[in-house]
């Protein structure tokens, strides 16, 4: 199963418009949040999107909200928005959660949850599914332009926990693109520019 995975398009058209074309090549979709640019503009991706007819499972970034997002989102009847809640598609669980974790130094337009929210959020996350979070995961494809390691430590424990198939995150900019793991899991930044992820499905 090949899974096309994209985040921080920042309504930017050509980034939006190259995820479409490469979406015919794929089997899922998934994007990790942050279509709009500081709660704006969020139908200028997603009406270019919405033209995607294959299982798209999305978060909200901390540019807009999950509220928001669906609302943006009503009409494109393959799109799957999760907040602290789960998809299956075929034999895949997709489990995700959006927002900014921790609380990002933005101000209050951002749509931002504590460590201790995102626990909340994420404690029914079930065992081998694909987590998409906006947010990575504390010390893994979480490094700011300054070096810091800004990911999240509920995150990371969940990651540890459950040990998903895959998780796909965004938010830190300079680590876009980039892959690591934790235990068995691999880590992935998705990035504007998508990257394809080959899948092996589950048995029952």
């Amino acid at each position: 199963m090949k899974l096309l995975l994209f985040s921080d398009l920042h309504t930017d058209r050509d980034a939006a418009d190259a995820i479409v074309r490469r979406a015919q090549a794929v089997d899922i979709l998934i994007g990790a949040g942050d279509f709009a640019s500081v709660r704006r503009n969020l139908h200028t991706c997603i009406d270019i999107l919405r033209a995607v007819d294959r299982p798209t499972i999305l978060v909200a970034g901390n540019n807009e909200t999950t509220d928001e997002l669906r609302a943006a989102c009503g009409q494109w009847s393959s799109a799957h928005i999760l907040h602290g809640s789960q998809v299956t598609v075929g034999q895949l669980t997709f489990y995700g959660i959006g927002g900014g974790i921790p609380v990002t130094p933005f101000g209050a337009w951002s749509y931002d949850f504590t460590e201790e929210e995102a626990r909340e959020l994420l404690a029914d996350c079930p065992q081998g599914c694909i987590l998409v979070t906006h947010s990575p995961p504390k010390g893994a494809v979480d490094v700011a332009e300054g070096g810091k390691s800004l990911g999240s430590i509920a995150i990371r424990e969940t990651v540890e926990r459950v040990q998903p198939l895959l998780v796909v995150c965004g938010h830190i900019h300079a680590s876009a693109g980039r892959r690591t793991t934790i235990g068995p899991t691999p880590i992935v930044n998705a990035g504007p520019h998508g990257i394809v992820w080959q899948l092996d499905e589950p048995v029952e």
